[in-house]
């Protein structure tokens, strides 16, 4: 430390970083002090540095005087040309002590930050901190209303710059492409399997620094976000955004094939694999494949037998959070879901969709096999393992296979002994429904017997 104060003699008070120059320093305060001296006479835009303002300058004029010569890329900013240049020659001269991780330019460095958690750029507005300073300046456009883009098509304008279609950062191990070189960068810990952002609580890692503080909120009980329709928090913005969807119908996602919208990118990613016949995820266990990452990681359940999310009054227990909150409805008695047509509610959002069917007579689903149609999905998959003999419900216990899952868990009950289904007669326990349902027909028939041999003298005690 006291070389690099020797080469950096200028130390700023308020973060401890140094520069060689004072003038550096002094230009560097200024992000403490949110002094911006430098306005753009173009769009009102102010700057801290003189530089900022010049290279800020060029996007209005569109002039890129940096040039790469082996591929013809241009930029703004010669510092993006020399990093640009480290793609094609594959050198990454900075690394990570911590880590190890490589990079190609300097500021990588900020990489740093992950490890020691220092985030020194801090909004003066709400107090929210940062670890790079181009995330703060994002950020205050939340408090400034400011959107400084403007499309020259429709006139609209953005907070930030993105170039529709335009996607230049390409993935080369799937091809992939991205508007910004940061997604690339995130994309690419799907192929490497890194996670370099861990929880200090209790050691998970992912992927994505914005997953790290969504799961911190799990540890914190933090749910900021509160809808005023229904009083439902939640944890993160983008959650309350998508939930209040439900109460406004509003679904901005359409797929370009079929016209069928959603309330949610995700859920449009992983429908369009419906027309693509994509299943990038598979399981490593039995090699199915599925469309979203969140079935595969509810299937992995099936092989693991956890069932995470369990029920305090009745304790039992479920693979999805999901499911457990449809469950707990059957103890509150919650039906959130009604029917405009005939006023029914219901207990689980995708219950509606299949009940309104029953008004329309629409049966959406149909066999390619044999051209028979069904109105839900589920039972559809199900009469197609009628073809192609599909039986993916295995039973750990003994190996035995079954081509629905109700099926599997009515058989594990023989190895476990359970029996769920009581008569409410004599009390006599089953293991399964189909059991209770043939043995209550001896009640019925010794009930109606009765019925035959009753005489009304006999209860009056008259003898004739």
């Amino acid at each position: 430390d006291s070389c690099e104060l020797s080469q950096k003699p200028f130390q700023c008070m308020e973060c401890g970083k140094t520069f060689a120059q004072r003038g550096n320093l002094i230009s560097h305060k200024m992000i403490h002090t949110g002094e911006k001296p430098y306005k753009c006479m173009e769009c009102g835009k102010t700057f801290a540095q003189r530089g900022n303002l010049i290279r800020h300058r060029m996007i209005h004029t569109g002039e890129k005087p940096y040039k790469c010569m082996e591929c013809g890329k241009t930029f703004a900013r010669r510092a993006h040309l020399n990093s640009h240049k480290m793609i094609h020659t594959g050198e990454k001269p900075y690394k990570c002590k911590e880590s190890g991780k490589t990079f190609a330019y300097g500021s990588g460095l900020i990489h740093k930050r992950i490890h020691t958690g220092e985030k020194p750029y801090k909004c003066m507005e709400c107090g929210k901190t940062f670890a790079q300073s181009g995330g703060l300046s994002w950020h205050n456009k939340i408090h400034t209303g400011e959107k400084t883009y403007k499309c020259m098509e429709c006139e609209k304008t953005f907070a930030r710059r993105r170039i529709q279609g335009e996607k230049p950062y390409k993935c080369l191990e799937c091809g992939k492409s991205f508007r910004d070189s940061s997604y690339l960068t995130s994309h690419k810990r799907i192929h490497t399997g890194e996670k370099p952002y861990e929880c200090k609580e209790c050691g998970k890692s992912f992927r994505f620094a914005q997953s790290l503080t969504s799961h911190n909120k799990i540890h914190t009980g933090e749910k900021p976000y509160e809808c005023p329709k229904c009083g439902k928090t939640f944890s993160q913005k983008y959650q309350y955004t998508v939930h209040n969807r439900n109460h406004t119908g509003e679904k901005p996602y359409k797929c370009t094939d079929c016209g069928k919208r959603f309330t949610n990118s995700s859920c449009l990613t992983s429908h369009k694999r419906i027309h693509t016949g994509e299943k990038p995820y598979k399981c490593p266990e039995c090699g199915k494949s599925f469309r979203a990452s969140s079935s595969l990681a509810a299937h992995k359940m099936i092989h693991t037998g956890e069932k995470p999310y369990e029920c305090k009054n009745c304790a039992k227990s479920f693979r999805q959070k999901c499911q457990y909150i449809v469950h707990n409805r059957i103890h509150t008695g919650e039906k959130p879901y009604k029917c405009m047509e005939c006023g029914k509610s219901f207990r689980s959002a995708k219950h509606l969709p299949s009940h309104k069917r029953i008004h329309t007579g629409e049966k959406p689903f149909a066999c390619k096999e044999c051209g028979k149609t069904f109105s839900e999905k589920h039972h559809f998959t199900e009469h197609n393992r009628i073809h192609t003999g599909e039986k993916p419900y295995k039973c750990a216990e003994c190996g035995r296979c079954f081509t629905v899952s109700s099926s599997l868990t009515s058989h594990q009950r023989i190895h476990t002994g359970k029996k769920s289904y009581i008569c409410p007669v004599c009390g006599k326990g089953f293991t399964q429904h189909q059991s209770l349902y043939e043995h209550r027909k001896i009640h019925s028939r010794e009930t109606h017997k009765k019925k035959q041999n009753y005489c009304p003298l006999e209860a009056l005690n008259i003898v004739m």
